[in-house]
C-alpha cells in the first residue's frame, strides 16, 4: 500500500471519528492527535487535504474546541495556504474559508457573550436583590403535574412573576422544585402562584424532627394577592443535571476510546511520511 493510500486511509478514519459529536472534545484535546491533523492539511493528494478539512469542519461545531483551534501551531497558516493556492480546488477553498472564518470569530464570539453574561448578571442581581434583602429562606415544593418541559416552563413563568424569589432549581425525576426567597415572603405565595396554572398543584415538602419528609398542602386562600414583579431581567433556567435521569444516560461503544490509540501512530506515519 502506498504512502498516499495510506494518509486517505488515516484521515478518512479520523475525519469518521470527528463526525460523532461525542468525540469531537477529546480530538481536540489530544495533543498528538489534533497536531497529525494538522499536518494533513499540507499533504500533496487533494483528496487527503478535503478530507482533513471536513475533520476540522466537524471539529470546529464544538464551540469549546474554537479557541483552542485557532492557537493550535500551523491551523491558520495552513487554511491560508490552500486558500491563497491556485491549483486548490474551488469546493476545498470554500471549506477552507468557511472554517477560517468560524475560527476567527471565536475570540470575538466569546468576549460578546462575556459581556452579555456580564450585563444579565448586573440585572439579575438588581432585581432579585434589592436593598431590603438581608436574609433568604429556602423552600422546597413537590409539584403535582411537573411532568414535562411545557409544564416546567410554565412553573418557570409563574415564580418569575413574585417578587421575592430568589432562584430555583429543578427536579424533574421526583417533581420537585428548591426555591430560594427573601425571608419576609409568604411561602404560601408559591404554593397560590403555581396552583394558577391550573395544570399543577404544588405543596410544601417540610423535614420532620426524625429526619425524615412530610409534604404539606398549602392553604386555599383566594383572597391572596401575589405581589408580581413587572421588570423582569432575562432568565437562564439552570440545566438538568445529567446524574437526575441515569436511566437515559448513552454510553457509545467502539468510538473515542477505540479511535484515539491508533490516532498516536497515526501521527507517527505522518511526521515520518511528509517532508516540508
Amino acid at each position: 500500500m502506498s504512502a498516499e493510500t495510506n494518509a486517505l486511509t488515516v484521515v478518512n478514519q479520523l475525519r469518521d471519528l470527528a463526525a460523532d459529536p461525542l468525540n469531537r472534545r477529546a480530538i481536540v484535546d489530544d495533543q498528538g492527535c489534533f497536531s497529525g491533523l494538522i499536518l494533513f492539511l499540507d499533504h500533496p493528494n487533494p483528496q487527503v487535504v478535503y478530507s482533513a478539512l471536513l475533520a476540522v469542519r466537524y471539529l470546529a461545531e464544538c464551540r469549546a474546541n474554537r479557541e483552542k483551534m485557532k492557537g493550535e501551531l500551523g491551523m491558520t497558516l495552513s487554511l491560508q495556504n490552500i486558500i491563497q493556492k491556485s491549483t486548490s480546488p474551488g469546493e476545498t477553498k470554500l471549506l477552507a474559508s468557511e472554517i477560517y472564518e468560524i475560527l476567527q470569530s471565536a475570540g470575538r464570539e466569546e468576549a460578546e457573550q462575556a459581556e452579555a453574561a456580564a450585563a444579565s448578571c448586573k440585572r439579575k442581581a438588581h432585581f432579585f436583590l434589592g436593598s431590603n434583602n438581608k436574609r433568604a429562606k429556602t423552600v422546597v415544593l413537590h409539584i403535582d403535574g411537573l411532568d414535562d418541559p411545557t409544564r416546567r416552563s410554565l412553573c418557570e413563568e409563574a415564580l418569575l412573576k413574585i417578587r421575592g424569589v430568589i432562584s430555583f432549581t429543578f427536579q424533574m425525576a421526583v417533581k420537585r422544585c428548591v426555591v430560594r426567597i427573601r425571608s419576609d415572603l409568604k411561602v404560601d405565595a408559591l404554593g397560590t402562584a403555581i396552583n394558577s396554572t391550573k395544570v399543577m398543584k404544588a405543596q410544601q415538602v417540610v423535614k420532620t424532627d426524625d429526619g425524615g419528609e412530610l409534604i404539606v398542602p398549602f392553604q386555599e386562600d383566594s383572597a391572596m394577592v401575589v405581589e408580581e414583579n413587572m421588570d423582569i431581567p432575562d432568565y437562564l433556567p439552570e440545566e438538568e443535571s445529567p446524574s437526575q435521569e441515569q436511566d437515559k444516560a448513552v454510553t457509545r461503544i467502539g468510538s473515542i476510546s477505540d479511535g484515539i490509540g491508533w490516532l498516536s501512530t497515526a501521527t507517527n506515519f505522518v511526521t515520518r511520511s511528509f517532508y516540508w
